[in-house]
This record gives structure tokens, C-alpha cells and sequence, in this order.
């Protein structure tokens, strides 16, 4: 639920209110019962998960990249022949 900042027009007392998109803005101070306006505040941020540190990236190739299997190390499979070398000594 989000959190919201009002400032009395009379007294100049400021308080916040956790409420629900639903439900009606606050209309009186709490401290003297004048008119209160609803202030602009920024909003609390919180980054979850992975991949908001350097550290998160280290091991991860970039999406792009080609992962090597097998066949493209020069191993051999199925299917393939190597010709054969005879060692001269």
C-alpha cells in the first residue's frame, strides 16, 4: 500500500498515511482539524533479485554469445573421421 504526505494549510503540521488507491485522501489535520493538501514526495525504491550488483554479472556470458559444445572444441562425434597421422621417427 502506498504512502502518502499531507501538509495542514493551517498549522503547517505534516504527517503521512498509509492508504489504499481506493480508499478517500485525508481532508483534516490530526493536530488542529484544518484543511490538509496531499504533497508530492519520492517514491521508496527497492531493487530485488539478481543482477542489480557487478558481482551478480561475473559468471554470465552476454546473451549473444555462442556457448561451445562439444563438436566446436574440436572433439570428435558421431558421424565424423579424423584421418589418420603416422608418426615418422
Amino acid at each position: 500500500m502506498p504512502l502518502y504526505e499531507y501538509q495542514c494549510r493551517k498549522c503547517r503540521h505534516r504527517f503521512e498515511r498509509i492508504q489504499k488507491f481506493s480508499d478517500p485522501p485525508a481532508a483534516s489535520c490530526p493536530e488542529c482539524g484544518g484543511k490538509v493538501e496531499q504533497l508530492l514526495s519520492a517514491p521508496a525504491v527497492h531493487f530485488k533479485g539478481t543482477g542489480w550488483y557487478a558481482t551478480d554479472y561475473a559468471g554470465k556470458s552476454p546473451k549473444g554469445a555462442k556457448k561451445e559444445t562439444k563438436s566446436d572444441s574440436g572433439g570428435e562425434s558421431k558421424g565424423e573421421s579424423r584421418p589418420e597421422t603416422k608418426d615418422k621417427k
